[in-house]
């Protein structure tokens, strides 16, 4: 097919419209709602014990992939980095800082079930994870099934400790406050194992030997923003802010910047990637 000249510039001229479109949509963003204008800051809780998602770094400055994501909400809302008022928060708490108004925004690794979602809203999922263990690298453990019988550390408030309660009750479980503390439990000998996210274990397995994950993953789930009932108009610019995030490709960046060498993928499709079924 032979094309003239006039054609080219015409086709190329609408692509590069179609360009302009796309990039316009990807940037537009509703109206920032006024009560959370006039606050002039964007108030969020955050994890400081995840990597790579939410944690502070050696100099004590918050860190990780969702943080990034609300420091990025603030630059939209706000115009600077620096109007993201970031508050720490654990498992256990994170709804309560919600609900009592001490922040406006949860990126805390905050996983989307049914219980939850009775007190709080969740914004779209913006990636997917798992469960597994982790135990000692000489220890007998080598499936979940294994632990029948004896004890597993969780995190207060998680997925991981209501499930072991749930569908294995014969299985004990030491309920803590903190990564740090499970993992310093473990390696005292005080329980068989600790369930955390697979994320987090692949992180904390590529940097410490002594332990090793099971890959018997379970509780596959997605990911949200956590915020209050009723706020509509906040939900709506939370969902589209994060749509901007993905369509500019900030994900991988943040994955890049954050994720240990060697596991950025596994965090990235966590992002990019449909969640797979449950095993």
């Amino acid at each position: 097919m032979v094309r003239t000249a006039s054609t080219i510039v015409g086709l190329c001229m609408s692509a590069l419209a179609l360009g302009t479109s796309i990039t316009a949509t990807a940037a537009d963003l509703p109206t920032l709602p006024k009560d959370i204008k006039d606050k002039g800051v964007l108030k969020v809780g955050v994890r400081c014990d995840q990597p790579p998602y939410g944690f502070k770094d050696a100099s004590g400055n918050y860190a990780g992939i969702e943080t990034e994501m609300a420091l990025q909400i603030a630059e939209w809302a706000f115009g600077s980095r620096d109007k993201a008022e970031l508050t720490c928060v654990t498992a256990e708490n994170r709804i309560q800082q919600l609900i009592g108004k001490k922040v406006d925004l949860l990126y805390a690794t905050l996983g989307v079930t049914p219980e939850r979602a009775r007190v709080v809203s969740f914004s779209n999922a913006y990636r997917w994870d798992g469960s597994d263990i982790v135990v000692l690298k000489d220890s007998p453990i080598k499936h979940i099934a294994d632990l029948k019988g004896k004890s597993v550390i969780a995190l207060k408030g998680s997925n991981q400790a209501r499930w072991f309660e749930e569908k294995m009750p014969e299985t004990s479980t030491l309920r803590l406050n903190s990564t740090a503390d499970a993992l310093q439990a473990l390696k005292q000998k005080r329980a068989d194992g600790a369930a955390f996210d697979i994320a987090l274990l692949v992180s904390i397995t590529g940097n410490d030997t002594t332990l090793r994950r099971l890959n018997d993953s379970f509780l596959l789930a997605d990911a949200a923003a956590g915020l209050r009932k009723n706020e509509t108009e906040w939900l709506a610019y939370v969902n589209a802010a994060q749509a901007r995030m993905k369509a500019e490709g900030l994900y991988r960046k943040w994955a890049i910047k954050w994720a240990p060498q060697g596991t950025v993928e596994h965090y990235a499709s966590g992002f990019e990637q449909p969640r797979p079924a449950e095993k």
